[in-house]
């Protein structure tokens, strides 16, 4: 028995359940499927670049996408204690004010940019920032890069003889630049809500953490949850909760365990033989996620991080990193973006930009073996829509997954617009000391609106961001209210980035971990933190 359980313990369960241990508002424990954090290479900066192909991640392979000529793409989801935040190159992004006052004209009351800014900055210990935007005593180290390359150099002064003006921050009062990015680190290390949250909660008492827990069924007694059933070591067990039981397992496997558990859209139900205990139209709708294809040219030299990784200079850069904290190691790799609307420069973007100073390819393309730079545009507020649906009733089948990639015109035309700015960037003449003249991808021969649309069907991967399959709001399709109650039930709420009614302008771990924060005081009932002027 517990007072609270929280199944999932990614960015957002691990900062909900440590807020709750250590206000001492009952017993809480988290159900983690995947392993502890242990994995010495979760806590190098440069790490993750390792662990992306390793079992510390589900990867899901989504449906034939028509939008990307009926590829079926792979979408890494972190599956080990800390969620995407143990596995993510630790960039923080919190989106633009526009992001969240959408979400609050769409429904969801008391999640404008004024109401969630200040659970930004509770959560925030910033190493360089302290003002209106960014706070300094909260348990998540944010921090400024300790090795930046010269190719990630190129690439910010290259976007701004593009035209693109420089910023010192992503996060303050506009998100619009280029520049360096902030990490999710503290002391060289990674600092992920595991580290940040959980570790300083275990100490309270008040805190249980299972690993290696597959949750398969909420269990009900009536409209009201009393808890899960779960498998662990093969050997079924259930464990029952007092207050709430509180879904944390991401916007692919919460509507997925909700409908296994009778709760979803009735004919999707119905098909697979689940009684249907509570209609709910929404559930795993509305699945949104950002796609991206590159721009590459090959170097002309080693330069960037090509090579790295072999024996020798991997055991040169991991002796300077244990004993100066610098060098390679500490590299999150994509170490600059850039911010900008791509049919006015004046305007908050729609598209950002991702570089990464090496050959970089999704893991169903062609590896290729040389130094490059690499620009990833995507567009940050897209309007595909797409779905998750059961495989089966076996729990361990991974659901269908079909984002839709594309499938709105105006995605498209954005991300061509995207592309033809990240091939201006990359001829810039701040990169021509290391770049050839040629351009590797897409090629000097595709130029024409039809071959740029061919490739980025050809090329287009997801950045791990998926969100909305369990929305936030108050018409019939909303699945949990602005309280992330789930709407007609007792005792059950969700607290993931399935509940973004819209994707954010960028990276989603920073804003699982404020949902959390915000849940931790809607669940205890108390006041939120006042509203932000900034």
């Amino acid at each position: 028995m517990a007072d609270y359980v929280v199944v999932g313990g990614g960015s957002a369960g691990c900062a909900l359940a440590g807020r709750l241990a250590m206000s001492n508002s009952g017993n809480v424990v988290v159900l983690e499927g995947g392993p502890r954090d242990r994995h010495p290479l979760i806590h190098i900066p440069a790490g993750f670049v390792k662990l992306l192909g390793s079992k510390l991640l589900h990867h899901y392979k989504v449906e034939a996408q028509e939008g990307l000529g009926g590829r079926t793409p792979i979408m890494p989801q972190g599956a080990v204690l800390g969620g995407g935040g143990s596995v993510n190159a630790t960039i923080y992004i919190r989106g633009q004010r526009a992001d969240y006052d959408t979400w609050s004209s769409l429904g969801a009351k008391g999640w404008s940019y004024a109401d969630v800014l200040p659970y930004f900055r509770r959560a925030e210990d910033n190493d360089r920032f302290s003002d209106a935007y960014h706070g300094t005593k909260g348990p998540l180290g944010v921090s400024d890069l300790r090795q930046v390359n010269d190719l990630t150099r190129a690439f910010v002064r290259s976007a701004q003889e593009a035209g693109i003006p420089f910023t010192p921050d992503f996060n303050g009062r506009k998100q619009r630049g280029v520049g360096y990015n902030q990490t999710t680190t503290r002391n060289a290390k990674r600092c992920s809500a595991a580290v940040a949250y959980l570790r300083p909660a275990l100490a309270s008492g008040s805190l249980e953490v299972r690993t290696g827990c597959f949750v398969t069924n909420i269990l009900f007694e009536g409209d009201r949850a009393v808890g899960v059933e779960y498998q662990q070591n093969g050997v079924r067990q259930t464990i029952r909760a007092e207050k709430e039981v509180i879904l944390s397992a991401g916007a692919v496997q919460t509507p997925k365990l909700l409908m296994l558990s009778g709760v979803g859209p009735e004919e999707e139900l119905k098909r697979h033989g689940i009684a249907v205990r509570h209609r709910l139209e929404g559930v795993g709708q509305n699945l949104q996620d950002h796609l991206e294809f590159p721009a590459i040219r090959y170097c002309t030299g080693r330069y960037g991080y090509f090579g790295e990784d072999t024996l020798v200079r991997s055991a040169r850069n991991g002796l300077q990193y244990l004993l100066f904290k610098s060098g390679p190691v500490m590299s999150n790799v994509t170490e600059a973006c850039a911010f900008v609307n791509v049919d006015d420069m004046e305007e908050e973007p729609n598209i950002q930009f991702h570089f990464v100073p090496i050959v970089f390819m999704d893991s169903d393309q062609e590896q290729i073996k040389r130094a490059g730079a690499t620009v990833n545009p995507c567009v940050l507020r897209p309007r595909s829509r797409g779905e998750i649906r059961l495989r089966s009733t076996n729990p361990a089948d991974h659901p269908l997954i079909d984002p839709r990639y594309l499938s709105h015109p105006e995605d498209m035309r954005l991300s061509v617009k995207g592309l033809k700015l990240a091939r201006e960037i990359l001829a810039q003449p701040a990169f021509a000391p290391f770049v050839e003249k040629a351009e590797a991808f897409p090629g000097p021969d595709v130029e024409d609106e039809a071959t740029l649309q061919s490739y980025i069907r050809s090329k287009g991967k997801t950045v791990y961001h998926p969100v909305g399959t369990c929305r936030m709001g108050t018409d019939d399709l909303a699945v949990v209210d602005p309280q992330l109650r789930v709407r007609g039930l007792r005792n059950l709420r969700i607290v993931d980035n399935s509940i973004m009614p819209t994707l954010i302008s960028g990276n989603t771990n920073a804003s699982a971990i404020m949902i959390g924060e915000k849940a931790s005081d809607l669940i205890r009932g108390i006041d939120p933190l006042p509203p932000s002027n900034a």
